[in-house]
């Protein structure tokens, strides 16, 4: 192997995100080893689950807080749920000077735009499916929502 060669397996594996790439040959060994800044899971379910986040306490260095992500809706067949089609950003308003799509009791209709959620530096429109009243906005404004997760109760009557 020339110089070249090793200089493009080099930037190869950087790209990659190996950490480690070993390669030996007759008269020659070169082994490539890459830092990971920082170790990433992912972790993608469908069920929003209470997360567990470590804080620190005065009497524990252990002390575990459980915060469930979404809130719990009761059973109740008079109202329809708006869910989010998509992970991203939730904004009640189309600009921060401007007033909110939708309050609590306001009447929309089929089709009218009931709030936007920014992913990925695109802001989408989210219609209503159903005409009828707002009951409730579950989401605060500028908060993070994801696939499936409520963000209204519609009374469609």
């Amino acid at each position: 192997m020339d110089i070249k060669e090793i200089q493009n397996l080099i930037k190869f594996v950087q790209k990659s995100g190996v950490e480690e790439v070993k390669i030996e040959r007759e008269n020659f060994k070169i082994t490539i080893k890459t830092k990971s800044a920082s170790p990433q899971n992912i972790i993608i379910d469908d069920v929003p689950k209470p997360i567990t986040i470590p804080t620190s306490h005065p009497t524990s260095n252990a002390v575990q807080e459980t915060i469930q992500e979404t809130p719990v809706l009761e059973n109740d067949n008079n109202h329809v749920v708006i869910k989010s089609p998509i992970i991203g950003t939730f904004y009640r308003k189309p600009s921060p000077d401007k007033p909110s799509f939708v309050e609590v009791g306001q009447k929309v209709s089929k089709g009218d735009v009931i709030c936007v959620i920014e992913a990925m530096k695109l802001f989408n429109e989210i219609e209503s499916d159903f005409s009828g009243e707002i009951v409730k906005i579950l989401v605060d404004d500028q908060s993070p929502v994801e696939f499936d997760q409520p963000l209204f109760l519609i009374d469609p009557s």
